[in-house]
């Protein structure tokens, strides 16, 4: 049987009105429910009678057949669909409609990730994205702000995109953002950044609003730009800047996080300033770093050069 659409609604309202997830957790974690109810009615099964063999039965349904793709969903997005189940059946066991959460916290169903280290680009490849967008049109200029505050702030998509004019503090050079579970916080910016949305809101904002509009950014139509029209501007001035495929927004934020290490900056800074709620979120860049500082100490100093040469032979 699939989850009943009523529940669903309550569930979503749940999540937005007690919980506080912000718009896209909350899709996310409806859309991973979606799967799971194509799982219940695939195996005649009602949403309380959801037990250990039958989440098994999920889990390698979700690896392997989930809706016809080639070898399933990968791991990293099993796990999470794991979580957002977990979520789901707390929120039903608060409400009396089961008995007990089948999916106990343990190790017993946690599903092992192979942790990436994030992908950041170089300084002279920044400079080369940032300098991408033509100033001489509207659009240019407003791209080029984006770009700015992407890197400069480490901010999120989502973060950006609901940005209104009054969140910039020019003077101050910081600005205001709401990141997960809607969850205030100041970011800094760099002069660069400042004068870069300076000369967007006094040059290209006023070209593109049709009528009075709070949100920073515009489409070509007025209205608030979107986070896929921001994710094509970034792609598009990659390709551009000749830098490899692949980049994206969050590629900017990991950058702004590696940068900032690579400059002395302190662990905790960076987490507060990226809204991590735990520094080991933020760790991962310390990694990187070190794998950094590796490859240029293997491809510079002349003794590690000689050790290399001498492996290969």
């Amino acid at each position: 049987m699939p989850i009943p659409a009523s529940l669903l609604e309550r569930y979503r309202e749940y999540l937005i009105g007690t919980k506080g997830r912000s718009k896209n957790t909350v899709r996310v974690y409806l859309d991973d429910l979606r799967s799971f109810g194509e799982f219940l009615e695939r195996q005649e099964l009602a949403v309380d009678s959801l037990d250990r063999q039958s989440l098994r039965k999920y889990l390698a349904w979700l690896a392997t057949s989930a809706r016809g793709r080639d070898g399933g969903y990968a791991r990293v997005s099993v796990a999470r669909k794991l979580v957002s189940l977990r979520a789901f059946y707390r929120f039903l066991l608060q409400g009396g409609l089961v008995q007990a959460n089948p999916i106990p916290k343990g190790r017993t169903f946690r599903i092992k990730v192979d942790k990436h280290l994030p992908v950041f680009l170089g300084k002279t490849e920044v400079v080369r994205l940032l300098q991408s967008p033509d100033l001489s049109n509207k659009l240019g200029i407003r791209n080029r702000a984006i770009l700015e505050l992407l890197y400069s702030s480490g901010v999120r998509l989502s973060e950006l995109t609901a940005l209104d004019i009054k969140d910039v503090d020019m003077q101050a050079q910081e600005m205001k953002v709401w990141g997960k579970g809607s969850k205030e916080r100041m970011v800094l910016l760099g002069r660069p950044a400042v004068k870069a949305v300076e000369h967007y809101v006094r040059m290209g904002r006023p070209a593109l609003e049709q009528k009075p509009i709070l949100a920073l950014f515009l489409n070509r139509y007025g209205g608030r730009l979107s986070r896929r029209s921001v994710e094509k501007i970034v792609k598009r001035y990659a390709l551009e800047a000749a830098i490899s495929p692949g980049v994206h927004t969050h590629t900017l934020r990991h950058t702004f996080a590696t940068h900032m290490l690579e400059g002395g900056a302190d662990l905790r800074v960076v987490q507060e300033l990226l809204g991590h709620s735990s520094p080991a979120t933020t760790q991962i860049y310390t990694h990187v770093t070190q794998s950094q500082a590796r490859k240029v100490y293997l491809a510079s100093h002349p003794r590690a050069k000689r050790e290399k040469e001498a492996k290969r032979e």
